[in-house]
């Protein structure tokens, strides 16, 4: 592991405030957790656990529906309708969204943004017919990456199953001139294994795209943080299993941040009150 003392962290920029996130991974009405998004096991309700992560201070909420795209359908419209009752954070939905149609029902049912992998992977030009009709801060490439040689990443649809032949940052490249907004980048190889993030891959994309990045996938310990921001800029960062075990805490993950001088986002007067 890299030892580093925080100035030598590479800050977030103040616009740039580093986004504290929750993901949640649903397979049908449970929420479920695996290893390089396999061997998928039921580790509670999503609706209990996206309250319980508002109320101790994610910054966002990820759903990521792991079937949809081999159902064709996205499951999570009721999800995110009753959460919306109770979490007052922005929420991003993923998974089977092929079509404009299927983003607004998302977008209706309470979603904040969307977020389109492998039909965007399949037809390119949907990313850019999202992002003209709701704008590209609503539009998030989801990226599933896999390493294939040193300093080369291939991306991955299906919830890491399928193949696509497309080197990852030139992706990322692309899907942001097309007009997404946002790139979430899972790393395959790091996703459930607690040993850290990829964080030559999240260097290798945050250097090439100047839109919000988040990255995902192999969070263990406080000290894989300050790993990843030494030789990278995501704008955010998911957290899965540590928060589903109860193995580390938004609380502890924030407060390792103001120890470190990691900016990261205070919650204002009105939503304390909601919460």
């Amino acid at each position: 592991m890299v030892s580093s003392s925080p100035s030598q962290l590479i800050l977030p920029s103040p616009s740039r405030i580093l986004r504290l996130i929750a993901r949640l991974d649903i397979k049908g009405a449970n929420l479920i957790k695996g290893i390089h998004l396999e061997g998928l096991r039921i580790v509670g309700d999503p609706q209990d656990r996206a309250e319980k992560y508002y109320q101790d201070g994610a910054d966002e909420v990820i759903y990521m529906d792991t079937v949809a795209s081999l159902y064709g359908r996205n499951n999570l419209i009721d999800v995110v309708t009753r959460a919306t009752e109770h979490v007052f954070v922005p929420m991003t939905v993923g998974g089977g969204i092929r079509s404009v149609e299927d983003a607004r029902a998302l977008l209706r049912a309470g979603a904040d943004k969307v977020a389109i992998n492998t039909a965007a992977v399949k037809d390119p030009t949907l990313i850019k017919e999202l992002s003209d009709v709701w704008g590209s801060s609503t539009i998030v490439l989801s990226i599933e990456a896999k390493k294939t040689t040193e300093g080369k990443w291939e991306a991955y649809t299906d919830n890491g199953r399928e193949r696509t032949g497309l080197d990852v940052v030139q992706w990322a490249e692309q899907g942001a001139k097309l007009g997404a907004g946002e790139i979430f980048l899972t790393s395959v190889d790091q996703e459930g294994t607690k040993n850290g993030f990829d964080c030559e891959l999240v260097s290798a994309v945050t250097k090439s795209v100047d839109i919000p990045l988040v990255a995902s996938g192999g969070f263990g310990v406080l000290d894989h943080l300050r790993d990843l921001l030494q030789v990278s800029q995501p704008t955010g960062v998911a957290f899965a299993d540590a928060l589903h075990y109860n193995r580390i805490s938004l609380t502890e993950i924030r407060n390792f941040c103001t120890q470190n001088n990691i900016p990261t986002r205070t919650r204002s007067f009105e939503e304390t009150k909601k919460a």
